[in-house]
């Protein structure tokens, strides 16, 4: 069976130096002509050290097929590797951000943004060709401040198709039910979008290690709905970096103990959260 992400995955994972130039040429030309002087949305690739994977990341974005105007910008956050080499090659207007983290990085984005709704796109992330227009579809909704969807992980010879759809059935599942009444906790950055002008309004927190997204999330809700976009057009994939080096079922078991711990909780809606100790970054 062929996958909308298989050429993709042709050069995912390689360097730099292994992609062909008819890639990097072709990537570049459709990038151009994506990009609008009046944006609706902003489009903004965040990367660290991401040069195997940034590339191809910026190849599916640049066959994206969207009847919004658009502009896709990137951020560098300081990268040791051939990144900002990456993001020159590709055309696109790209910025570099000195301080290590992805809310200064998609902090950054913001305020070079020019669209009205902002998308964060991970550079180890691919996104189908439909993903923006639907998203654009559901933030154009009145009462709408930001939204989210779901992801998959790529098939590969440690995963096994039935375990990986499993592992997401079971977490699809309970970031929906829990999207009811704290819809703030089932957001993950990789597949958020939002209005821009809400989200100037509301600083990305640098002080925390993760959550910038979830916390973003947060203080919209007080401008608009969180949408769950449960659309199969709008399911990115990713590698496994949120799961790091645990199995597919240690991750899901270490995760149900998490979630068993005051399960109630997320059948209460909330405006604030307690900061975990761990979560904090150390003063300098």
């Amino acid at each position: 069976m062929n996958h909308w992400y298989d050429k993709y995955m042709t050069i995912y994972g390689k360097p730099f130096s292994e992609v062909p130039q008819n890639v990097i040429d072709g990537t570049r030309e459709r990038l151009a002509k994506l990009q609008s002087e009046e944006p609706l949305a902003s489009i903004v690739v965040i990367g660290y050290n991401e040069e195997t994977h940034l590339q191809a990341c910026l190849w599916a974005l640049s066959e994206i097929q969207c009847k919004y105007p658009v502009e896709i910008i990137g951020v560098d956050n300081d990268s040791t590797d051939r990144t900002a080499e990456i993001y020159k090659q590709s055309g696109i207007p790209y910025y570099t951000e000195h301080e290590h983290s992805c809310g200064y990085a998609r902090r950054c984005g913001l305020q070079h943004a020019r669209g009205k709704y902002y998308f964060d796109v991970d550079s180890d992330t691919l996104y189908p060709p439909h993903y923006h227009e639907v998203m654009l579809n559901h933030l154009l909704q009145p009462g709408v401040s930001c939204a989210s969807a779901t992801w998959s992980y790529f098939p590969d010879e440690r995963h096994s198709k039935l375990s990986l759809r499993l592992f997401e059935l079971s977490r699809d599942a309970f970031l929906w039910v829990q999207h009811f009444k704290r819809p703030e906790l089932s957001v993950r950055g990789l597949v958020f979008a939002y209005n821009a002008d809400y989200g100037r309004q509301e600083p990305y927190r640098v002080d925390i290690i993760r959550g910038e997204d979830g916390s973003m999330a947060l203080n919209l809700k007080k401008y608009g709905k969180i949408v769950f976009v449960r659309d199969k057009r709008c399911r990115a994939i990713t590698g496994y970096g949120t799961i790091g080096q645990q199995s597919l079922w240690q991750s899901f078991v270490h995760h149900v103990r998490i979630q068993l711990k005051g399960i109630g909780r997320i059948f209460r809606s909330t405006d604030h959260y307690t900061d975990a100790a761990d979560n904090l970054v150390k003063n300098k």
